[in-house]
Order: structure tokens, then C-alpha cells, then sequence
């Protein structure tokens, strides 16, 4: 395939932008990159697809999401509002993952990934957890993935909080569902990944960490998103909570640590010694009331600090934005961050970050890199270069501009239809099942 006459932001190396450029791909692959004219002339026989000036990117990552999140949407919780983060888990999500079932979890999955090949997120990191359905639960959201297209790593998030065997249990789904994905690489296409999810120090024993540790060497853990996290630890070991997991082996250059709201500096220097990828999730931090990470101070550090969304719409271009202004506002100063930070985080960080699950680059337009890319009927009515790009994105381009949506090779969505999903059919069916699990989690305060 050959999509032509299109404005072509790389985001590689030279951060180009091709006007009217075209990107040739074969068998997933992109294997030219030019202006027209040149690519046209280069394979006369291939398959041609005009892009009528629309601008072409590379597909949008998200670095820590939860597909188990859906069916909290509309939710009525019983009593109280909770008052604090601490609140929420117990009363909203710790009941919620018990609430459902292999049936509820893969039909919570397939509206995530409507949802992302909409606004053109094409990888996904994602963090399971229902304790009540764990065995085969990844199998189930590997399954919705594959049938959509798009690219995923999967985990499970061991905890105590639920006992002895469900902990354990979660350990084994973590380690079989790690064999399989490299057992059936030509089946799902390399598009599948896993790593090991721990749920955070908090719900963790020594025992269990240990456990864990001695079963995988990459970790995906929630780390400090409330001062709850740093207390209990302080009270468990005397460290706080990077000290910990660091001394048990947890942190590391493929291991993500989300949120980090409340770790401390000599936290973020051993972070920062150690190459841990940190995810920053500003939607979700305001919504949970838990406070700014300090994003700035560990860019300056040079820390892989990444952009994930945790559960909220897989348009990465919003949260782009409030990554922004969170930061301006937390700080009373409008300097802080900036766009070109967040494009850092959300762009390059995050493509670091896929390169440690997948065996080609995401996230760039360049020769050798998968073909992830999207198309945006997005016109700027002022100049774009690759110097104001970045703000460009903040300030212009949002989710609903995403036209087309291309992962692997393969067309997911093309001019806004979706291809590989029935979204009328995925709406009601996870209509049936959030009502079944609301049903099950109501029962719970009865």
C-alpha cells in the first residue's frame, strides 16, 4: 500500500514533516518514506490510497491504561461519596473487580478498543485485575485484541488483598499467559506482549514480592498515587515505597512504575539510576484528587517519564492537554512543562517504552519501523513546522480528528468506519454484561 498526498509528520529522528508525502508499507513494514512523487515512482504496481492532504502520524501509545475500568461508567455507588483515594478503591474498584466475570472482562475490553482505534491509539499497555475471574481472564482480553487489530501488553495485577490463593492465582496467570504469548508469536503476529502486574506495595507482602521476583524480571505496579502507599509501607519496612520494591528487585529498565505522585526526590533519584519507565496519568489524578507528580524535575533528570491514560478515553491527545495545564495549575506558573515536554513524554518516552515489548519501532514513521499509522482531518490554519508541532497538537488537534487508523499494515478504521469491530453489537452486548455486574457489585453492600 501506498498513501500519497498527504502531510507526513515522522516524529523521527529529524522530526520532518513531508509535505505532500507518502509512506509505502509491506507485510506491516514501512519500507519508504518521501514525497509523492518519489514513492509513486518507486512501486508504479502497489495499491494506492490518496489521503486528499489529510496529515498522516504515527499511531498514539498509551502507557498504563485499565480495560477492566468500563463498566464504572454510569455506576451508582451505594452510601457515601468517598472522601479520598483510599475510599475509592475499597468502595468503587476493589468491589468492582470482583464484580466481574470472563464475559463481563472481555466485553469491557472491546469498548476500550472501539474507543481507541477511534482516536487512533494503536499500542496499549494495559493492567487487569478481577479477583474473582482470573484464571484465562488475559486470554480473554488477548482475544479482543487480536479480533480488533491493535497492539497490546498484557498483565495481571497480583495482590493480597483477597487472600492467600488469589494471590497466587494471579502469579500464575501472569506466568501462563507470559508462556503463551511466546509460544504463538506467529498467531497473534507479535502484536501481543506481556509483562508481570503487581498491584501496589500497599495490598503486597514480603512474601508475595518475593514470589513474584522469583517468576519474572519486569514489573508493571501502581507506585505512591496517594500518601497511603508511603505510609504503609514506612510502617511494613522502614523504606518507602521505591525503596522497597527496589530492594526486592522491582524496579529496572523494563519495569513501569504508574503515577509516582508522592515519591520523593532521593525516590525519584534511585528511579532515575535504575532506568525505570515512569507513567504519568493526569486526567486520572484529578479525578481521584491525589495531587501533580513532579513531572518537570524528573524530565530535568532525564527519566523516561511516560503518558498513560488509566481507564479514561484512549484519546491521548486530551490527555496531552490536561498533562499541560495540571502542571501549570499545580504550579501557579505558566511556563511549567510546555507542549514540547509533553510530546516527550507522550511521543518519545512512550515509543522508548514499546520498544522494550515489541521487535520493531512504534510510534515513528521511518523505513523498518510497523506500519502503526493514522490519518487526522486535521487543517491548521496557521503555519505547521516541525518547530511548532508540538503546540499545534495541544492546542489544535484532538481525538475526533482521527480519520483512519492503520496498525500493523492492516486498516482498522477508514474514513471513521470501523473494519475490524461491530460497535452497535459491542455497545449491547457490554450493555448486558455492565448490567449483570452492577447486579453482582450492588449485592456486595447489601
Amino acid at each position: 500500500m501506498i498513501i500519497h498526498h498527504a502531510t507526513v509528520i515522522t516524529f523521527d529522528q529529524n522530526n520532518r514533516i513531508i509535505e505532500n508525502g507518502a509512506v509505502h508499507y509491506a507485510d506491516g513494514v514501512i519500507d519508504m518514506v518521501g514525497d509523492s512523487a518519489s514513492v509513486l515512482a518507486a512501486y508504479p504496481e502497489d495499491e494506492r490510497w490518496d489521503a486528499g492532504g489529510l496529515i498522516l502520524m504515527p499511531g498514539q501509545i498509551c502507557a498504563h491504561t485499565h480495560f477492566y475500568g468500563a463498566f464504572a461508567r454510569g455506576l451508582y455507588i451505594p452510601g457515601p461519596p468517598p472522601k479520598d483515594f483510599p475510599e475509592i478503591l475499597q468502595v468503587l474498584w476493589w468491589r468492582l473487580d470482583k464484580a466481574l466475570d470472563l464475559e463481563g472482562v472481555r466485553s469491557s475490553a472491546e469498548v476500550c478498543l472501539v474507543d481507541a482505534i477511534r482516536n487512533g491509539t494503536t499500542t496499549l499497555i494495559d493492567h487487569h485485575a478481577s479477583q474473582r475471574a482470573i484464571d484465562g481472564s488475559l486470554d480473554a482480553i488477548a482475544e479482543a485484541v487480536q479480533r480488533s487489530g491493535l497492539r497490546a501488553v498484557l498483565c495481571y495485577e497480583v495482590t493480597d488483598r483477597d487472600g492467600p490463593d488469589a494471590a497466587q492465582a494471579g502469579i500464575r496467570e501472569n506466568v501462563r499467559f507470559r508462556r503463551w504469548v511466546e509460544a504463538t508469536h506467529a498467531t497473534h503476529q507479535g502484536r501481543l506482549a506481556a509483562t508481570f502486574g503487581l498491584h501496589a506495595s500497599l495490598t503486597l507482602s514480603d512474601k508475595t514480592l518475593e514470589r513474584c521476583v522469583g517468576e519474572s524480571n519486569r514489573f508493571h505496579i501502581h507506585v505512591a498515587e496517594h500518601p497511603a502507599d508511603e505510609y504503609d509501607s514506612l510502617h511494613k519496612s522502614g523504606q518507602r515505597v521505591v525503596e522497597r520494591l527496589h530492594a526486592f528487585g522491582i524496579t529496572g529498565p523494563e519495569s513501569i512504575m504508574a503515577h509516582c505522585v508522592h515519591i520523593d526526590a532521593w525516590e525519584m533519584a534511585l528511579l532515575a539510576e535504575t532506568h525505570t519507565f515512569v507513567s504519568h496519568q493526569p486526567r486520572s489524578n484529578m479525578n481521584n484528587a491525589v495531587g501533580a507528580a513532579e513531572i518537570t524535575p524528573m524530565l530535568r533528570k532525564g527519566m523516561a517519564v511516560c503518558l498513560g491514560n488509566d481507564g479514561f478515553s484512549n484519546d491521548m491527545f486530551a490527555e496531552m492537554k490536561v498533562a499541560d495545564l495540571l502542571q501549570k495549575v499545580a504550579h501557579g506558573d505558566p511556563r511549567y512543562l510546555g507542549a514540547d515536554k509533553v510530546i516527550q513524554m507522550a511521543v518519545f518516552n512512550n515509543r522508548r517504552l514499546a520498544a522494550v515489548f515489541f521487535e520493531r519501532p512504534v510510534g515513528v514513521i521511518e523505513t523498518g519501523a510497523y506500519a502503526d499509522l493514522i490519518l487526522l482531518d486535521y487543517h491548521p490554519t496557521t503555519p505547521l513546522t516541525p518547530d511548532n508541532l508540538p503546540w499545534h497538537i495541544l492546542f489544535g488537534i484532538s481525538g475526533t480528528h482521527v480519520h483512519s487508523t492503520i496498525v500493523q499494515g492492516r486498516t482498522l478504521m477508514r474514513d471513521r468506519q470501523l473494519l475490524t469491530l461491530d460497535e452497535a453489537e459491542i455497545a449491547a452486548r457490554s450493555r448486558r454484561h455492565a448490567q449483570a455486574t452492577w447486579e453482582r457489585y450492588w449485592a456486595m453492600f447489601a
